[in-house]
Formats: structure tokens, sequence, C-alpha cells
């Protein structure tokens, strides 16, 4: 018998409690009793949001959650620059063409961060009538500063809209999307949320509001106009993922009984005692610039097959981490720690990571990475 333990960067564990809620028998969701359910996760999600404005709520993974924003900010034809570093970087592009936007790429190189001087350079305030961005790349474990980036645009370009994918962002560190000048903030269930796959979430301005009501983009299921009028009636447009509402009524008590402000700094505490202990392998963090706390990215050192290292991981210590994307296929690997994630999880994954390492031929002084994590997080 072997346990099981989850450190992708998604989706991540979810709580005993949150399962066991979502086992329960269905409510309808045109009833009363649903209606008072959806309206204590409307204010859960906005008091996530650190605003008051509405948080949509999609059955669909992130990725819908991406689209949704696409079709509903932007009409064919408009221009949009997309900054890329990454996978989901690309998907931002892949969305944008497939709804007819014209797509000028601002490509970061994967492992470093947005210069806010070469995006200065590439803005046109005429043409650009949206920046898209990860606040956290989860392929490659940097982060982009969505902070500044929201005051250069309000400076520079003050009609251009700042839309964030914060998919592993969202619940795992600051993130103040009215105050920063944010104008869109995409969420999904199976991150931070503690939640299996299946929820989007997705926050607008009232800039992107109005925006939205201008898009001449083709909507039907993803029409978030639609979604905010019943929404704000504490229902769905369409039948909604019930027993994922259910679980994210739970989810959210657990991240209010914790507090931000504590989620924060445990998120930031967990990827510290992860790069503590590569360090203390010999082994180098791939993000150069800026480091997500929601995973810690490693470059696979030399010698070492790359690939293998993820499925000697699971097969033989059951512990589920992730491998590169992409162009990074073999050449990482990222040890999520968001979500229902704590100190013993991380310890857990850095033991396993030693005895793979040295199972691959790679020497290793057992024990060391267990140590270095400890001290970042025991103290």
């Amino acid at each position: 018998m072997r346990k099981y333990h989850l450190l992708a960067p998604g989706p991540t564990p979810v709580p005993p409690q949150v399962l066991e809620a979502m086992a329960r028998p269905l409510v309808h969701h045109r009833t009363k009793d649903f209606e008072a359910l959806f309206a204590e996760v409307r204010a859960g999600l906005s008091w996530l949001h650190q605003d008051k404005g509405d948080v949509i709520i999609l059955a669909a993974s992130g990725t819908g959650g991406m689209e949704a924003a696409v079709a509903n900010l932007l009409s064919p034809g408009d221009g949009a620059l997309v900054v890329e570093g990454g996978k989901f970087g690309e998907r931002w592009t892949e969305i944008c063409k497939a709804y007819g936007m014209a797509a000028d790429v601002l490509r970061v190189e994967p492992g470093y961060s947005l210069r806010l001087d070469e995006l200065e350079s590439r803005l046109d305030p005429a043409r650009h009538k949206a920046v898209f961005v990860q606040a956290s790349e989860t392929s490659t474990g940097a982060k982009h500063d969505v902070r500044a980036l929201g005051g250069l645009l309000k400076r520079k370009a003050p009609g251009t809209l700042l839309v964030v994918d914060a998919i592993t962002a969202l619940g795992v560190y600051d993130l103040r999307p009215a105050e920063w000048g944010i104008d869109a903030v995409v969420g999904g269930s199976q991150k931070a949320l503690m939640l299996p796959p299946g929820l989007a979430t997705i926050w607008l301005s009232e800039r992107a509001w109005a925006a939205a009501a201008k898009s001449r983009s083709p909507r039907y299921y993803f029409d978030l106009r639609i979604e905010r009028k019943v929404q704000a009636k504490n229902t769905t447009a369409w039948t909604p993922a019930i027993s994922l509402i259910v679980g994210l009524k739970v989810a959210l008590g657990m991240m209010r009984e914790e507090g931000l402000d504590a989620i924060f700094k445990r998120h930031a505490r967990l990827a510290a005692g992860a790069q503590a202990a590569a360090g203390a392998l010999g082994l180098d963090i791939f993000p150069q610039d800026l480091r997500s706390e929601s995973v810690t990215a490693v470059r696979v050192p030399e010698g070492v097959n790359g690939k293998a290292i993820p499925d000697r991981m699971q097969d033989a210590y059951g512990v589920t981490i992730a491998g590169g994307q992409g162009e990074l296929a073999g050449k990482i690997f990222r040890i999520g720690h968001l979500g229902y994630v704590d100190e013993s999880d991380v310890l857990t994954a850095v033991g396993a990571l030693e005895n793979v390492l040295t199972d691959l031929g790679r020497r290793v002084e057992r024990g060391a990475g267990v140590a270095a994590a400890q001290k970042m997080l025991l103290g």
C-alpha cells in the first residue's frame, strides 16, 4: 500500500471536507436552497478578489474563462498585445486568433519576467484594445508584475484593457484588480480554490463591462452579459456544476477562516522551502526573475533523463509532480505547492526527489534537501 501525494501545479489536492460536501445528494439549481448557496459563494469570491464587484462563475475549465474574456471584451479585427512567456501565454494568442482578433505577440524568454520597457516600446494605444498576460506562468514557474503593468497602462494607454490569467495566482499571493488597474481576472477551480477541475471564474472592471456591451464577437454559452444579469439574482443562465459550487462554498469558508494574509504567507513559505531544497541538492531554479509562489520549476541536471523524473516520482514513490511543456519538455520539472498543501507535503516531495535523483544516477547527499527545506519551513 502506498499513499498518494498530489503536488502538481493543477489539479491540486481536495480537502476531505470539500469532498464530503460534494458527495451529498444534489440540490436542484432552480430552488431557494441553491440561491442561498450561490449568494454565499458569490460573496466569498468577491472577498477573494478583494473587491465588491461581480465575479462570474462558469461551468468550464480555466481555459473557458480565458475564452470568455477574449470573446466578451474584443471584436473581430481588434488589435491586442499578448505577452507570451510560456505555454499559457501562447494560449491567449491562440484564442485571440480563433475569434479573429489581430494579436501582436511580445515574446518573453521562458523563465523570465516581462520587462515593462519592452512592453512600452511595443504598445500602441491606438491599435491595442487589450493586453493579455499571465500573473503566474504555470508552465515556467515565473510570474509577471501585473501591478506595475496596470500602472503603466494607466499612464500610457488608459483606453487599453489589462486582462490577466490568474489561474495559479488567485488565492496564492496578493492580487488587487480594482486597485491595480486590472480589467479582467480569470481563475480556475482546480488550483488554490482546492476543488476538482470544472469551474472558471472571471472578474471584470466596470470599464471591461462597458467593452463587453459593445463587443461584436459571437457568443452564446460564454455571454457574460447574460450571466451577470442572472447571477445577480443568485442563479445561472445554464445548468451549473452544482456539486462543485457546493464544494466551493466549503473551500471558501476554509480560506476565510485562514485569512488572506495567512494564505499568502503560507504559499510564500512553501515556495521558499522548495527552492531552498533544490539549491541544497545542487539544482538550479528555472525562473530568472520573479518566481511564482504556486509552483517551483527546476532545471533538470546534466546527465539526467528529465522526462523520467515525474514518472519515477509517481511510480516508485507515489508523488505526482509535473514535467516541462512544449520546448521545455525534459528540461525542467515542476513541483506544485498551492491550495490544500502544507509543510509536510513539501517535505515529502523533497524526500522523494532525493531518491529519484539517486535512482537516475545523480549523486546527491540524501537528507540535504529535506534539511534545507525544514530550516526554511519550520525555522
